[in-house]
């Protein structure tokens, strides 16, 4: 059975102005996004900020998300490093504390093979037997591709690797590797303008940024199409991709936490070597927000 089935949302991780995590906050958004059908959390990915937190922040991050979640969606733990022992460790602590899944990113910087990846993947989810594994594809920032025979190879031969987030962006690596897993991969579109695309291939959902803004719409956009209704979801796709455009005007997670303060919900700042957005991208994302119904206090 797969983890959830819709939109993910790829949280961000809430700063006080001095740079500390803001768990307060934290629980806040986590109940924004539960009354606005968001149907998993994912916490400490790329979006929340994972590589700059320590790894007391990082765990503790996850274990709050858990209790306050408290069973009511999925609570998946981004738990992935360049070190295999450091992924371990991540892993088996968020395992201990009652996460729903871990989603392990592409070792960045060290470049594996596909036989590295096969090795680094397959000893972290033995570590964690009972919890299920999402692989996460993006090699544009981690400069490693998992490629279609990699992933189904261990979604085929490791019971608890279920799935990937694919936000490679390359669409015929994606077809391919859903004509090869003939049912064992759990697919989740890593990028929000090729939701439709992807879920057209036999994939689940979305594990998305838009949703930090967005997320009953993302939630339906998903739904929808799962439920039949292609042409309504098509319809959402469409009509979000000004906003996702802007969202990613600059390096995620910069513009959603400049939207999420436009918003007014004071999520606080980004960790260095992130810096603040320019003030010319900011007036389009503002009025892509406006232009997408979404209400601002602090443009």
């Amino acid at each position: 059975m797969a983890i959830f089935k819709g939109a993910g949302v790829a949280i961000i991780t809430p700063m006080h102005a001095d740079g500390r995590v803001n768990y307060e906050k934290l629980a806040e958004i986590l109940e924004f996004q539960i009354a606005n059908k968001t149907d998993a959390i994912v916490i400490c990915g790329t979006t929340g900020e994972a590589s700059t937190l320590t790894h007391g922040e990082h765990l503790k991050a996850i274990q709050f998300t858990v209790e306050v979640v408290n069973h009511r969606i999925p609570v998946i733990a981004g738990t992935g490093s360049n070190s295999t022992d450091t992924a371990i460790m991540l892993s088996t602590e968020a395992a201990s504390y009652g996460v729903d899944g871990i989603l392990l990113v592409t070792p960045y910087y060290n470049k594996a093979t596909q036989k590295g990846l096969i090795a680094h993947f397959t000893e972290i989810a033995k570590k964690v037997p009972n919890t299920p594994v999402i692989l996460y594809n993006v090699a544009s920032r981690t400069g490693c591709n998992l490629e279609p025979a990699t992933v189904v190879q261990m979604c085929r031969n490791v019971d608890n690797i279920v799935g990937i987030k694919e936000a490679s962006g390359n669409l015929s690596q994606i077809a391919k590797l859903m004509s090869m897993a003939d049912g064992c991969v759990d697919l989740y579109s890593g990028n929000d303008d090729q939701v439709l695309p992807i879920l057209s291939l036999g994939g689940l959902g979305v594990i998305s940024v838009l949703s930090n803004v967005a997320p009953k719409e993302t939630h339906d956009m998903v739904m929808k199409y799962l439920e039949g209704d292609a042409p309504a979801a098509t319809a959402l796709q469409l009509r979000a991709l000004p906003l996702i455009n802007a969202l990613f005007s600059e390096v995620n997670p910069i513009p959603v936490k400049a939207a999420m303060n436009m918003m007014g919900m004071e999520v606080g700042p980004l960790r260095m070597p992130l810096t603040e957005m320019e003030d010319e991208h900011k007036v389009i994302l503002a009025k892509a927000m406006k232009d997408f119904g979404i209400a601002l206090k602090n443009a």
